[in-house]
């Protein structure tokens, strides 16, 4: 086993949960073609760098994006993920630069998760995680976009009970209504601009670090710290594969 690649116990919980119905010539060995993926994005390469000892570059592609097509990563993710609990969620995101040749062609159709913010071309991470930092749920959006238009969604499997920890970005009548509607109590930093007071523990806020550990740790990832993809779904794709190794070895 190579730096970076699958380990045993990764490939025990991920290799039951892939797709059996392969018809024709025998698909290219899965684990390798996995572990030849994520040297792609660990290196932010381009496909056809990808050394050989994990097959054709034309295979490996192939079978990321039909995997990405037939939400076999989302799968993975949903399988993986069942252990949360919701007894508290941190929601945050982070911006990554857009590579030049991540940049949408000017013949194609706009890219709604590609915008011009200060930082030049960037997409923008949204991340619901749970009390150890790990990934519920993962949303894209154009890096100028705010938070609060997309906290709804993301915050959508809330449970009754549970606490939901965010910073003053999340600080809107929309959002505090949308957690307390839900059972769910929100643990927000008020604005200097509000009026209204309530309550926000300071002690609870300071769990937050854990939604940016997990920025940190995908970030290693030199393909996800910075997009080289063109196509958005194919870029959240690969966010996904490294959020199920998180789950496996949390």
């Amino acid at each position: 086993m190579r730096r970076h690649e699958l380990t045993d116990h990764e490939w025990s919980v991920i290799e039951p949960l892939l797709p059996r119905n392969s018809r024709g010539v025998p698909r290219v060995d899965d684990r390798r073609v996995i572990n030849g993926i994520l040297w792609r994005f660990r290196t932010g390469s381009s496909w056809r760098d990808v050394p050989e000892r994990y097959g054709p570059r034309t295979a490996l592609y192939n079978r990321f994006t039909r995997w990405r097509a037939a939400s076999v990563w989302d799968r993975l993710l949903e399988a993986v993920s069942r252990a949360y609990d919701g007894d508290i969620v941190m929601i945050d995101s982070s911006c990554v630069r857009v590579h030049q040749h991540g940049a949408a062609s000017k013949k194609g159709p706009a890219d709604p998760c590609m915008g011009r913010s200060r930082g030049g071309l960037t997409t923008k991470i949204h991340a619901l995680v749970d009390a150890e930092g790990r990934p519920v749920r993962l949303e894209l959006t154009a890096g100028q976009a705010g938070d609060a238009p997309l906290a709804a969604k993301l915050l959508d499997t809330v449970a009754p009970g549970a606490t939901v920890i965010a910073d003053k970005a999340y600080d809107t009548d929309g959002i505090c209504s949308f957690v307390a509607t839900r059972g769910a109590w929100a643990n927000i930093p008020p604005r200097s601009t509000r009026k209204a007071t309530f309550a926000f523990s300071r002690w609870v806020y300071r769990q937050r670090n854990l939604v940016e550990c997990f920025f940190n740790r995908i970030k290693q990832m030199r393909g996800i710290a910075t997009r080289y993809d063109r196509r958005p779904d194919n870029f959240l794709a690969a966010i996904k594969l490294e959020a199920v190794r998180i789950w496996i070895n949390a």
